[in-house]
């Protein structure tokens, strides 16, 4: 069975291009490994292709950041360029769904200092003092 599940988020926007008006979709995701490395978070960043109408929800709705849950299969293969044999591996998505609200991702990210910064106002909105 060929099965692979990923959550990551975009390192930068899709490419999404248009062949027999068929849509395809390139992109790379951060995806965490579940150990550190070196005192920091290790990542992977595998390269998906995505085709059709899933594509064209990726370049509507999935920007560089946007944390995503990929559903799909591994696909090899191979070329030759100028003599040389490359080969290529890729994770072929099935289906792409957000990983987290669109407030989560509007969340400013932690300052330097490890908290994050609290928006003007918002002592109006606190239910205790």
């Amino acid at each position: 069975m060929n099965k692979v599940i990923l959550i990551g988020r975009l390192t930068k926007n899709p490419d999404v291009r248009y062949a027999n008006d068929k849509a395809v979709a390139r992109f790379n995701l951060a995806v965490d490994r579940r150990y550190k490395q070196d005192g920091g978070q290790a990542a992977d960043f595998p390269s998906c292709v995505a085709f059709g109408k899933t594509a064209e929800f990726i370049e509507k709705y999935i920007k560089q950041g946007v944390k995503i849950a990929l559903e799909g299969r591994i696909a090899t293969g191979s070329y030759e360029k100028d003599g040389v044999k490359h080969y290529t591996t890729d994770v072929i998505a099935d289906s792409v769904e957000f990983a987290e609200s669109k407030r989560a991702q509007e969340t400013p990210p932690p300052s330097n200092d490890g908290f994050m910064e609290i928006p003007e106002g918002v002592e109006d909105r606190l239910p205790f003092e």
